[in-house]
């Protein structure tokens, strides 16, 4: 029992300093290998300001644009933008055919409107024996977007007059005549779309750690692609997106498993971007950018502060009740508080790697984190009191321990899993109505729940266990009785 508490005891202690170091306000970000991730504070547009964006259906007539089209483009827009890593982005319907989009703290703001804002149709081109340069612009046989009526079709571009020598009357064999020649585009036919996309990832090359896109196909476009590279080996397939080439690259054998690679001079941000627009799908209706702007914090940093003052005010009061009322369990709980809340910032700060990237930190998300503070709290309350009753009952201090985490551990579960579905209802209802403020106050509450059952059930419970194994006091007084 004692070597399982210390091994407890430095299990605590490492993920306690693991929490410690990425919650220091200069951190300088970990680098390792392919991994580049920057660690700082996310704030939200309440608090630091950020990007607004208008978009609007690049159509000729928005009457003609459904409510449908706008609402599955509105849920793509908000995909591609949390795939950017803003957890708490503001998406409305303007008016008929347009999209207010609000992003906190966005750096690069071309590179955000790039991935939001293009239509992400992925195509697998013939091209034959033709290699097509990347970046080039080509027509292919696939349609990018649903044609709504009104919408202008694309015209392709007059062909260039071009000078050839003529001979005619009066005028000299050597004199060049100008006339017009028509010049056929070429059109590339389509074998599949992203349509057929199941996953899509960013790997790395072993030797120069360039990225490039791994992807997988569905069962049906597995058959297409697998049936396509068969007959056409030695053959270009260019990989096409919005119409223009990513790159051109030979088919060398048979591709029949349904996995491929995406190849390119891309730098990490632009394979990231790529994945982000091929794994949420190509927009319903073009979509194009009337308008830009920064704007500025809706609270002053005066705000932010008295919030932050005021909340640590009350940390302290509710660290001194504990100290005076509970004693010795509750110099324990506060050393154990202090560690829930270096590990619920260090998540805000780094996310969760696969769920979320970080945690934006709002208004909203401060109270949901504050009263994650009362519910961690919570639970040592009510393990002391059973712990108190077991003392005034007779009971060793060892077996009054134990039974009061046992008998307090009903309660405890039930109040926080109570809360842990009401989270996820209110994270399923700011997911389905837009309203991102509230999932985002549902997202730091169901953190703070989460730590606050380690930390009081594991870390108080180890600290207690530790006290009663180097036997420091017998006393009851030390322990509220």
């Amino acid at each position: 029992m004692r070597e399982r508490n210390y091994i407890f005891l430095v299990g605590i202690i490492f993920v306690a300093l693991i929490a410690g170091w990425i919650d220091l306000p200069d951190n300088p970000g970990l680098r390792l290998g392919p991994i580049n991730k920057d660690i700082r504070v996310h704030e939200g547009l309440d608090l630091q300001g950020g990007l607004q964006v208008l978009l609007q259906a690049d159509v000729a007539d928005c009457n003609s644009v459904s409510d449908e089209s706008m609402e599955a483009a509105k849920a793509i827009v908000e995909n591609r933008i949390n795939g950017l890593g803003v957890v708490e982005p503001l998406i409305q319907r303007q008016g008929r055919c347009r999209l207010v989009v609000e992003l906190p703290g966005i750096s690069n703001p071309n590179e955000a409107i790039a991935t939001f804002g293009g239509t992400g149709l992925l195509e697998f081109v013939d091209a034959g024996d033709t290699a097509l340069a990347e970046g080039q612009i080509v027509q292919t046989t696939g349609i990018s977007t649903v044609v709504l009526p009104g919408t202008p079709v694309p015209t392709v571009p007059p062909p260039t007059p071009t000078a050839v020598p003529t001979p005619a009357a009066g005028i000299t064999a050597t004199s060049p005549v100008t006339t017009t020649t028509p010049v056929t585009p070429t059109i590339y036919r389509t074998v599949m779309t992203g349509k057929d996309l199941q996953t899509a990832s960013v790997s790395f090359q072993q030797t120069t750690s360039q990225p490039f896109i791994s992807f997988s196909l569905t069962s049906d476009g597995g058959k297409i692609f697998g049936d396509y590279t068969s007959k056409n080996v030695n053959k270009f397939l260019a990989i096409v997106l919005d119409k223009r080439v990513i790159s051109s690259p030979v088919i060398k054998s048979p591709i029949t498993d349904g996995n491929g690679i995406i190849e390119g001079q891309f730098s990490l941000p632009e394979a990231q971007n790529l994945v982000i627009q091929l794994k949420y799908g190509a927009l319903p209706i073009p979509l194009k950018v009337v308008e830009s702007s920064a704007i500025g914090p809706t609270l002053g940093r005066d705000s932010v502060s008295k919030s932050i003052m005021a909340g640590a005010i009350g940390l302290i009061i509710v660290i001194l009740f504990m100290l005076l009322y509970y004693r010795l369990p509750g110099l324990l709980a506060a050393i154990a508080l202090t560690i829930y809340a270096l590990i619920v910032f260090a998540i805000y700060k780094f996310g969760i790697p696969g769920i979320f990237p970080y945690v934006t930190l709002t208004l909203p998300g401060i109270a949901g984190f504050i009263l994650s503070v009362g519910m961690a709290v919570d639970a040592n309350i009510l393990i002391f009191e059973r712990m108190k009753e077991e003392l005034r009952a007779g009971r060793s201090l060892m077996l009054a321990v134990e039974a009061g985490f046992q008998r307090a551990w009903p309660s405890i579960r039930d109040s926080n899993f109570s809360t842990l579905i009401t989270c996820g209802i209110l994270l399923w209802f700011g997911a389905s109505f837009g309203a991102s403020i509230v999932a985002g106050f549902a997202l730091t509450l169901a953190i703070g729940v989460i730590v606050s059952l380690f930390t009081a059930i594991t870390v108080t419970r180890t600290f207690l266990r530790l006290i009663m194994d180097m036997d420091v006091t017998t006393n009851h007084w030390w322990f509220g009785v």
